[in-house]
């Protein structure tokens, strides 16, 4: 059905028959050509871009109500993307919320295509290689999840062959990282000035960006930056510049390519610290599993030194989730939401749930936030020094370690704060990148969306404590869209070593290192001061001013004090981690984890008293937050993957309206507030902004500011697996549409 341009409205008892089918005829199609030419969209290319290919006379799909109608234009290949250029009419300036200046609603760039499928006689197909025969149909399923549907039945054959062959050798044949279109546009982009203002983003590529975290962290008492790794030549993997305790000296970093080495990543309020450590290389050897004993024994005792002596490991690589279990549950949970036309999507509405539940996803998260809440009970309720071990500390690690600082850190809840967490624990972090995210297509096995976990993680807290962040989730979405925009080096390379041997410091070619490099965190590349507004969320209470006056007998407290009253501190043990048996359990680690020479004695769940008690009192925006890991509590992030599926759009309602209500009500407290001030100017008023966009539209949805509203579809009552109950859908077919009164259920 789909290979004939139409699609069915219903099911029934008898064979699959459409109630209502909507033709799409080549010579209504032929009879607009000379028309459609003359109007023809021009392409637009940005700098460095060159066309590969391109295909005329082409029908994109878009998804109506049970049929589909089809657009005329031209499909083009470039090196940075593939884009639709239509004759659609110009969409009202109301309609048009949130414009990506880079990228189009029908452009999709190479990275970003998970898929392609052709449909060859009613057949569905994936395609990868050479083709011997050309499809009638092209299907696009892409990471963001937008399902683009294009008839090549009246192109030409040639044209087909060059459109299909390009874009699927360009889109799922393995590349050389020198070809990726980031460096052609780095050539050929004009500089672009860096903005440099006081909440700018720290991107810790020099010595002073560490400096500044530890000074504000108050870390700086037991741990000191160094450059021992500039020019890489310690270990690749790890940043030019990091922190490692005070106590270790610049001559012991070297050993083991940097394995073993604790890298502080945050401190507590209370001096506790957040580590991570990439595991010692297993080696068979006498001689160097001595050379190991003794230099961890070194390293651990660099860590609890007096007053806080506890040091607690979790080992992420075998007390965690796999990397395996990360992917297999977000391959199935994706297929939810590639959805190909209207009657899949209601023909699985009536078992969605179950397959959301079997595909573990949601499960996977719960697991992620739990382990930061166990975390942040051992920093906070038990005083004690965390190290996170995993094989190269650069995925699961930089997940963990990033929650509890967002839990924990007001700071990192802030933009700019949060920009600065994902340079430091990602991107200088050593997070892989361009591994995980697939850009080459070079492995399959190691397309991990392991940051995507993060940003869903993080969206489960932004939900459940919005006054909380400084960013919306509309921040959120774009900033996983960002990950398939070959324009930043941002998300593009396994590490800063890798980076600068192509684009900056280790280049041999001079000319390269004037290259402009542009990162995500300048918003204005992406969008327009008006499209931005709806980064910044207008209901986020702002930290209150600090009296700098000293008092009398007062004691300056740290300005990171959390919301839950500390409890009696633990007296510390006499003996520190390392006890009598030290020298046997180390002894011990040959072939053994690191994870089981420092496990704790205290049960497993012994965060759940800490939890609850948390969760009795009210919270505090600026102090520790908590999520809710219990049941629903934890649910879909439908802004990012329901946003294009027409279907599960709420006209009217939805979180767009609730904030708009709340705006409406900030704006007249602001004006009381104001008529206040004009009798006593010493109070100050509500200086809370929102965008525009949602307050004066009185045409939102559940999915705003993506949804686009003038082509929602009618959805029906019933699922279509319960019609025939309802009668012949012959008859059904010959009805105006009406609505079915259920009832309560």
């Amino acid at each position: 059905m789909l290979g004939k341009g139409v699609v069915g409205g219903g099911g029934g008892a008898r064979a699959p028959k459409p109630s209502f089918v909507s033709y799409v005829r080549p010579e209504e199609i032929h009879a607009n050509e000379k028309e459609a030419t003359e109007r023809e969209v021009t392409l637009h290319l940005l700098p460095g871009e060159q066309l590969l290919c391109e295909a005329s006379t082409v029908l994109k799909y878009v998804q109506e109500d049970t049929g589909q109608r089809g657009i005329y234009g031209r499909l083009v290949c470039t090196d940075f993307k593939i884009a639709f250029l239509g004759d659609e009419p110009a969409l009202d300036n109301d309609e048009i919320q949130f414009k990506n200046k880079v990228i189009g609603e029908n452009d999709i760039t190479l990275p970003c295509v998970d898929q392609i499928y052709g449909v060859f006689d009613e057949k569905k197909k994936a395609l990868s290689g050479q083709l011997k025969k050309y499809p009638e149909k092209l299907i696009i399923h892409c990471k963001d999840l937008r399902v683009f549907h294009f008839c090549l039945r009246y192109t030409k054959e040639e044209e087909v062959k060059r459109i299909v062959s390009g874009i699927i050798h360009h889109t799922q044949s393995p590349k050389l990282l020198k070809r990726l279109f980031l460096f052609s546009y780095a050539a050929a982009a004009p500089a672009n000035p860096v903005a440099n203002s006081e909440k700018r983003t720290l991107m810790f590529d020099s010595l002073e960006d560490w400096c500044w975290e530890l000074e504000r962290t108050k870390g700086n008492v037991k741990y000191k930056a160094m450059s021992v790794n500039e020019g890489y030549r310690v270990c690749e993997r790890l940043p030019a510049s990091f922190v490692v305790p005070i106590s270790l000296s610049e001559e012991e970093v070297p050993r083991f390519q940097g394995h073993g080495i604790p890298i502080w990543c945050w401190s507590c309020h209370n001096g506790c610290a957040l580590l991570k450590m990439s595991a010692l290389p297993k080696e068979q050897d006498d001689g160097l599993l001595q050379i190991q004993k003794s230099f961890l024994d070194g390293i651990y005792r660099s860590i609890h030194r007096p007053p806080y002596e506890l040091v607690k490991t979790e080992d992420l690589s075998s007390s965690f989730l796999s990397l395996q279990e990360i992917q297999t549950a977000y391959s199935k949970f994706k297929q939810l939401f590639l959805i190909d036309n209207s009657t899949e999507f209601w023909d699985t509405d009536i078992k969605w749930f179950s397959l959301l539940e079997s595909s573990s996803w949601l499960d996977i998260i719960r697991r992620c936030l739990k382990k930061a809440i166990e975390v942040v009970e051992c920093l906070e309720a038990q005083s004690m020094n965390i190290l996170l071990l995993e094989e190269n500390a650069s995925d699961l690690c930089c997940l963990v370690s990033s929650l509890v600082q967002v839990m924990m850190d007001p700071h990192c809840r802030t933009t700019a704060g949060f920009q600065s967490l994902i340079q430091k624990e990602w991107v200088v972090g050593g997070h892989c990148f361009l591994d995980r995210c697939n850009h080459l297509r070079q492995s399959d096995k190691d397309e991990v969306p392991v940051f995507l976990l993060f940003l869903d993680c993080v969206w489960q807290l932004q939900q459940q404590h919005s006054p909380a962040f400084e960013f919306t989730e509309t921040y959120l979405t774009v900033l996983s869209d960002s990950l398939y925009l070959p324009i930043f080096s941002t998300f593009f390379f396994n590490s800063q070593q890798q980076r600068d041997a192509h684009l900056g410091r280790e280049s041999q070619e001079p000319w390269r290192r004037s290259w402009s490099l542009l990162t995500v965190w300048d918003w204005s590349v992406q969008f327009e001061p008006k499209a931005q507004m709806l980064l910044r969320n207008p209901l986020y209470v702002q930290r209150p001013k600090l009296d700098k006056t000293p008092r009398k007998g007062s004691r300056c407290k740290h300005h990171r004090q959390l919301s839950l009253p500390l409890t009696p501190p633990k007296s510390s043990p006499k003996r520190g981690f390392f006890r009598e048996e030290t020298d046997h359990l180390i002894k011990n680690l040959l072939g053994k984890r690191i994870s089981k020479l420092m496990a704790s004695d205290e049960p497993q769940d012994s965060w759940r008293d800490f939890y609850e008690r948390w969760h009795s009192r009210p919270a505090d925006p600026h102090g520790l937050l908590l999520p809710r890991v219990e049941g629903p509590a934890v649910c879909v992030w439908a802004q990012r993957y329901l946003r294009w599926i027409p279907e599960a759009q709420i006209v009217g309602g939805g979180p767009a309206a609730t904030m708009r209500k709340l705006l409406e009500v900030m704006e007249q407290v602001q004006s009381l507030q104001e008529k206040v001030a004009e009798r006593h100017p010493s109070c100050e008023g509500l200086q809370a902004e929102g965008p525009c966009l949602l307050r004066n539209s009185a045409r939102l949805s559940s999915l705003f500011p993506f949804a686009l509203l003038q082509r929602h579809s009618s959805k029906p009552v019933l699922p279509t697996s319960g019609w025939k109950s309802l009668g012949d859908e012959d008859d059904w077919a010959k009805r105006e549409d009406e609505f079915v009164d259920l009832g309560d259920v």
